[in-house]
């Protein structure tokens, strides 16, 4: 089972992480100015993470495949590692959509 981890920047910002069952990120968040921000970017992520639709698949400038999870609005909510192919890249998104429904919150902040 997944989890997400929140965590404090060096600036003071929260983030989030979230990490498949053994441990790998398989997703990461924008820096939030509160904690309660952070909280609510986990929210989408579990609820946007069912809709394929959501999913931007992308190819980096050096020719790595990666992916952002988009809102509803259209904001990214949370961007991938770097993956050598696109079918990694796949793999990845159906980790995130696996995990994220049913993953524990686990808050590194206090």
């Amino acid at each position: 089972m997944g989890k997400f981890v929140v965590s404090t920047r060096k600036n003071g910002e929260f983030q989030f992480s979230l990490k498949a069952g053994n441990g790998q990120e398989i997703l990461a968040s924008e820096g939030y100015t509160t904690k309660a921000a952070c909280l609510n970017g986990i929210e989408s992520v579990k609820k946007n993470a069912e809709n394929e639709g959501r999913f931007e698949k992308l190819t980096s400038k050096n020719g790595k495949s990666y992916f952002n999870l988009k809102a509803t609005n259209g904001q990214i909510i949370g961007t991938s590692e770097m993956y050598e192919s696109e079918a990694s890249r796949d793999n990845g998104i159906a980790s995130v959509a696996k995990n994220a429904a049913d993953a524990s919150v686990d808050d590194q902040t206090a």
